[in-house]
């Protein structure tokens, strides 16, 4: 009934002119033939479903007919039972559809056009190459209507992710590429990022953060993870993703591409050049404050401008649109992987990010678990770690100790739950500073002396340092790595005490 003999349809698509001189008219994509061939290599051996079916469904089909009955066959097959024209005649005995192409007679036309059994899986690629062809058509058509069309509040720059995102879904919707893999392969994997760490004096193979002490907590940053950095506000989250995003960059023009990584800034709340104007205090030492309003001398304006030509080359890209939703963000990073080779991505803030308008139909807990998820996605498509900041609700203001809990994720949802590692940044400076210092009624003077002298030798013990509160890491211990702070320069740096906690 088979033959390895006779050849297979041909891969191109059938196209016809009705009026080949001036090209008027043109069929979509379509191979009859190889859909054809399909359903008969099926009938003539159920088996041959199984190399289509990971990636092929009925819609895909150009012919509606042979899509059901690829459906129906489909159902047959995966509740254990035979398809073949006789077991299926029963579905399409009052289908005109199926009436209108012969039938019967069709279905067993189509088990005698079996061409090759062993053929089945390439012309199931055949027929979804296709599809996606006669879907490409369509988008562009799509694209052309809308770019015509006179709605006032249907800006291009709207038209245009728009476009990119469903180009992005027509491209990852049936990709085949995936599935099992052997145990040896993963083994090798694992040995070979094994051996990158082994080359790092024993640090994992992940990007560095350029703070020594947590490096060695984390093991770097590693590819796939989606990690939190949380903190209330005026602890320092931006700054020290800042100076994480500056040290990674810094580490790979200096390597030569070796360690490091390119880094994708997505700032939804500071604009570039505030960015720009951080890294440019903390490498000349030179007060934000002070550059943002010109306080400052000609040598130091001179330095600012020979650290500005030397940062040109350091692999940064910022995107400081505001309120981007998960798929323009998952666009741009797709669209900078594939230009510029990201190697890492870093978010300011989580809370800034737009949901899908169903998600925030369904509330704002429903929301952010959409984009978490959303961002832990992007991290294992890209193979890159994402960085993600996000907010703590006021509950750690109503608390004597002001460290922050994992209960403390605004709108937690699924942060907790979809993250890799989640970290903490807290500053008791911060809490002292502004901790009352006036006296208590019935508060005598000499005990208020002693209260305000103990708050001041405590705040001179913590002064310019900060906590990172590592309370998930899903591969490694939890703990506190100290870092040094200096709030003028918006600049982290290592302490040489190094505590490390809950293994």
């Amino acid at each position: 009934m088979s033959s390895n003999i006779t050849p297979h349809p041909a891969a191109e698509a059938e196209t016809e002119h009705s009026d080949r001189a001036s090209g008027l008219f043109r069929t979509l994509p379509h191979n009859v033939e190889a859909e054809k061939a399909l359903l008969g290599a099926i009938f003539a051996n159920n088996k041959a479903y199984e190399k289509v079916s990971e990636f092929l469904l009925p819609e895909h089909f150009a012919m509606a007919e042979n899509g059901l009955i690829f459906g129906a066959a489909s159902r047959l097959i995966e509740r254990g039972q035979i398809a073949n024209p006789v077991t299926m005649t029963r579905y399409f005995e009052q289908d005109e559809n199926l009436t209108d192409v012969g039938g019967q007679t069709y279905l067993s036309e189509l088990a005698a056009s079996v061409v090759s059994i062993i053929n089945a899986g390439e012309y199931g690629r055949i027929i979804f190459d296709l599809h996606l062809k006669r879907e490409l058509i369509g988008l562009g058509e799509d694209v052309t209507n809308r770019a015509y069309g006179g709605e006032v509040d249907d800006e291009a720059t709207d038209q245009i992710e728009a476009a990119e995102q469903t180009l992005y879904d027509l491209a990852t919707t049936g990709q085949y590429e995936g599935g099992f893999q052997p145990f040896k392969t993963s083994i090798i994997e694992a040995l070979e990022m094994a051996e990158a760490a082994h080359k790092r004096d024993g640090a994992l193979a992940g990007v560095t953060t350029g703070l020594n002490d947590l490096d060695a907590m984390l093991g770097g940053l590693h590819p796939s993870d989606l990690i939190i950095l949380a903190g209330r506000p005026s602890m320092g989250k931006t700054a020290l993703a800042t100076n994480i995003a500056y040290n990674a960059a810094y580490t790979h023009h200096q390597s030569g591409g070796k360690e490091g990584s390119v880094v994708g800034f997505f700032s939804l709340e500071m604009s570039a050049e505030q960015l720009a104007t951080r890294i440019i205090s903390e490498q000349t030492e030179t007060p934000s404050d002070s550059i943002r309003k010109g306080k400052i001398t000609t040598p130091q304006f001179d330095r600012l401008v020979a650290m500005s030509q030397a940062l040109h080359d350091i692999p940064i890209f910022i995107d400081d649109t505001p309120a981007l939703t998960v798929s323009a963000l998952r666009t741009r990073a797709r669209r900078l992987k594939r230009k510029n080779n990201l190697g890492m991505i870093v978010v300011d803030y989580l809370q800034l990010i737009s949901g899908s308008s169903s998600s925030r139909n369904d509330g704002r807990v429903q929301e952010v678990s959409e984009i978490t998820r959303g961002l832990k996605t992007l991290a294992k498509e890209l193979d890159v770690p994402v960085l993600a900041l996000s907010q703590l609700s006021r509950a750690v203001e109503q608390r004597e100790d002001k460290r922050p809990q994992l209960a403390d994720l605004r709108d937690s949802g699924s942060i907790e739950q979809d993250a890799d590692v989640v970290m903490f940044i807290f500053r008791e400076e911060y809490y002292l500073e502004r901790k009352g210092t006036s006296q208590h009624d019935n508060e005598s003077d000499d005990k208020f002396y002693q209260r305000q002298q103990r708050n001041d030798e405590r705040l001179d013990k913590v002064r310019n340092m900060a906590e990172v509160i590592i309370s998930k890491q899903r591969h490694g211990p939890v703990g506190t790595v100290n870092l040094q702070f200096t709030g003028e320069f918006t600049r982290f740096g290592d302490l040489d005490q190094y505590h490390q906690q809950d293994y």
